[in-house]
């Protein structure tokens, strides 16, 4: 709910006519530091408050019997007043000079932070309300982190009761210095530090002679240099599916364009359908002849030239520059849940039209608002600040925060109530579009005429891809090589596939980016398919650390797919260092290297688990030998 600043029948109506355009500005800040008060006064000096409402506080006040309080113009709900808080977003209108603005007045209270997030999220800028005599508190800190998050960039810092400290510079200068410090620390730099006193008006409007020291802007000035924030028609195309209208024989699909621009005969590619077609004509509504163009913030409908199934939530695009596709993603969060977050916790993620089951798959960091550092966590509480990872069941469409922040902010629910808010990105995963994509055409698949059961009569076994995965210095490699020369020496058709033999030739042309292992995994699991297909036992020695990586080698192998996880935790492995490629992961020699700047996904459910931690090479390489004899040799069965 949103609570009205004024009674309904004298309230400010909203401009009819923009000068040059409206602002939307959110005022932030721990709760004792005087926002309200801010906002009120600042209104009364504008010439914003509408006829009798100055009176009417005069009377509330005399009535308490207290000075004329200020924040009453905002704190419309009883229990407002009652407290002495704002518990609700309110929303009022100020004229200034340039423009007409609206400005959110967002709780400060530490259990009212749900409304401040979704009060800052719709805003252009920000005003950072900081007591002169206090400095930055907790809130004041988890407040600057949360506008960082949510993606502003225009902040004007209000150092507020200049009157209590004596309008003292040097006060002032020791506040400003722990603010400027603290934003750099998030890479935020405030437009400007101004020192006020809201009750008294001082530097709000009306430059205060009581601070002659202090000769930059006016708030009031602040806020007439901040810019809306401009329609991103430069940016790609997105245009989120709102819905589906069928009109005659016409499909008509209705969405807002958030970036970019549309126009007539584009060529749209559909996320996550991944499937293309013809923008033929842009619908509207009203008179007037029909648009060839659609800008960012223009909300129509278009048809378009073949009857491509395009459903809620998919995104528009153009096919060079689209979103990313993936089922697993980061992201920073809010946690304003009443229940702790955890890993496994099933929740429903919110990304602009779309709606998808989500699941914690990891709790990555827990992030100290106070000092900014972070730590591992298996749980994040209330109001806490954390870095997650994310995996949904089907396809997701999105953008890096960073890239596209139309379409890299999310929401999480949890039944009916909203539990955080956060950005998106996709470090260390790789965008899995091209893994989609099919190219060739006129393709036919040719029968062999020997199947599987001959060539497993003719070897003795099964054709099989044997997978092993696990952290770099778990003994994937010396254990595959061993296994290898064991089954040999049984009279099994067996070869190794590994980085040394592939990426020397077939793979030859790819390095280490997130896409470029996903590629790399895609062709070896290929690969290992058509030796598998062939009736051999392929052993492959990879890190492999996505799970949706082998979950495609899965199924492109079928049956003959098992997943072994040779086990060994972080720690072993970075004592291990065979290859000293940890040590220089952590000096920073090695960028998005597994476990230390890049993610591991551990396997869920392996046909077996080899902990090379607790047992010694002999005792692994057995329990790799008894698994291959009892499931892939036709003689475990007396079949041979």
């Amino acid at each position: 709910m949103t609570a009205q600043p004024l009674d309904t029948e004298q309230s400010q109506a909203a401009p009819t006519q923009f000068r040059p355009a409206d602002l939307r500005l959110v005022v932030v800040g721990h709760v004792d530091h005087g926002k309200s008060t801010l906002i009120g006064r600042f209104l009364h000096d504008t010439d914003s408050l509408p006829d009798g409402k100055l009176e009417e506080i005069k009377a509330i006040s005399e009535k308490r019997g207290m000075p004329l309080e200020w924040s009453f113009v905002l704190d419309a709900l009883q229990a407002e007043r009652d407290q002495a808080v704002t518990i609700d977003i309110t929303q009022i209108w100020l004229r200034t000079p340039r423009r007409d603005c609206v400005i959110i007045d967002a709780p400060g209270h530490r259990e009212f932070l749900r409304n401040m997030v979704s009060g800052a999220a719709s805003a252009d800028a920000a005003v950072l309300v900081i007591d002169a005599g206090e400095g930055m508190r907790e809130q004041s800190r988890r407040h600057a982190y949360l506008l960082n998050l949510l993606g502003l960039r225009q902040i004007v810092v209000a150092v507020n009761k200049m009157d209590l400290v004596g309008h003292d510079a040097g006060r002032f200068e020791e506040v400003r210095r722990s603010v400027e410090e603290f934003l750099a620390e998030l890479g935020l730099t405030a437009s400007a530090v101004v020192p006020v006193s809201a009750r008294h008006g001082e530097n709000l409007v009306n430059r205060s002679p009581e601070m002659p020291w202090y000769t930059g802007p006016t708030l009031l000035e602040m806020l007439d240099r901040f810019e809306p924030s401009a329609a991103p028609v430069e940016q790609p195309l997105r245009l989120p599916i709102q819905d589906v209208y069928k009109f005659d024989h016409r499909r008509i699909l209705v969405g807002r364009v958030e970036t970019g621009v549309l126009r007539v005969g584009d060529q749209l590619l559909f996320s996550p359908a991944n499937r293309s077609a013809r923008v033929a004509t842009i619908e509207h509504w009203g008179p007037g002849q029909a648009p060839t163009e659609v800008r960012a913030g223009g909300t129509f409908g278009i048809t378009l030239d073949e009857p491509l199934f395009v459903e809620r939530g998919d995104i528009a695009s153009h096919a060079e520059n689209a979103p990313v596709l993936t089922n697993v993603f980061r992201a920073s969060l809010f946690w304003i849940g009443r229940k702790p977050l955890a890993p496994g916790d099933s929740l429903t993620l919110k990304l602009a039209t779309d709606r998808a089951t989500v699941t914690v798959q990891s709790i990555d960091r827990v992030v100290d608002t106070q000092t900014l550092g972070g730590g591992d966590a298996d749980r994040v509480r209330t109001n806490e600040v954390c870095e997650v990872t994310l995996r949904s069941r089907e396809m997701l469409a999105l953008d890096e925060h960073s890239t596209n922040p139309a379409t890299g902010r999310c929401v999480l629910v949890d039944g009916f109530d909203t539990v955080a808010a956060g950005v998106i990105n996709m470090r260390g995963y790789p965008d899995q579009r091209q893994l989609l994509t099919v190219k060739s055409t006129n393709i036919q698949e040719v029968d062999h005429l020997l199947n599987a059961t001959t060539r497993a009569w003719r070897n003795g076994h099964h054709g099989a891809v044997i997978w092993f995965t696990g952290l770099s210095g778990a003994g994937k490699s010396t254990l595959a090589m061993r296994a290898e020369q064991r089954l040999f020496q049984r009279g099994f058709q067996t070869y190794v596939l590994d980085g040394d033999n592939v990426r020397h030739g077939l793979n030859a042309d790819l390095g280490f980016t997130p896409d470029d292992r996903t590629e790399n995994i895609r062709r070896v699991g290929e690969v290992a398919s058509l030796f598998a297909n062939a009736g051999l036992i392929v052993i492959t020695s990879f890190i492999s650390p996505y799970r949706a990586d082998r979950e495609r080698v899965r199924k492109a192998a079928g049956a003959a797919f098992h997943e072994i996880h040779i086990k060994a935790d972080l720690a072993v492995c970075e004592q291990r260092d065979p290859k000293g490629l940890y040590r220089k992961a952590r000096a920073g020699e090695i960028a998005e290297f597994t476990g230390i700047s890049a993610p591991y996904e551990p396997p869920e459910n392996p046909q077996l688990v080899v902990d090379t931690s607790r047992h010694n090479i002999e005792e692994c390489l057995e329990q790799i030998m008894r698994y291959v004899e009892s499931t892939i040799a036709l003689r475990a069965s007396g079949a041979a």
